[in-house]
């Protein structure tokens, strides 16, 4: 029996998402920089949602802003890439969610990414994860993320790394 895999891009389009415009910088930075086989992305919040968690926004609409901010994330892979397919595996997410003192629940606000990067990459989607609360983020953003992943090493092969 053959299995038939799909594309990230393929599952994405199967769970009804599109990847989002690039969301210009918001200071003196890159979006990723990529050393070798990895590439370590900056923060995405998001254009929706803003506010605290434990305050005016609750727990399934944080999960909403953390799913946004890997679909923001995404966005920056593929133009760095070209292709999601060379997504070798993700290594690592830090998700910072505003959020009053009282809060706690961040891991489950984070789910929403961790949930969707399991959905489009599988296995190679299963990360190390932290999930911290913050007494502010920019532009009172209710969630960032950032990202670190392997990619396959055809560039660094190029280059004789």
């Amino acid at each position: 029996m053959v299995e038939n895999v799909m594309t990230p891009e393929e599952r994405l389009t199967e769970l009804g998402l599109n990847l989002p415009p690039l969301r210009p910088a918001a200071g003196n930075y890159v979006s990723c920089v990529r050393t070798g086989n990895l590439i370590f992305t900056s923060g995405q919040g998001t254009d929706e949602y803003r506010g605290k968690l434990g305050e005016d926004v609750s727990l399934e609409v944080g999960y909403q802003a953390a799913r946004q901010c890997m679909l923001n994330l995404l966005a920056v892979v593929k133009h760095e890439l070209g292709d999601l397919s060379k997504v070798k595996r993700i290594v690592k997410i830090l998700g910072f969610v505003n959020s009053t003192p009282d809060f706690t629940d961040q891991p489950k606000v984070m789910n929403g990414s961790s949930d969707l990067l399991v959905e489009v990459f599988g296995e190679r989607g299963k990360h190390g994860r932290s999930a911290v609360g913050m007494a502010q983020l920019p532009n009172n953003n209710a969630v960032e993320v950032e990202m670190i992943l392997e990619v396959e090493d055809g560039e660094a092969n190029e280059q004789g790394d």
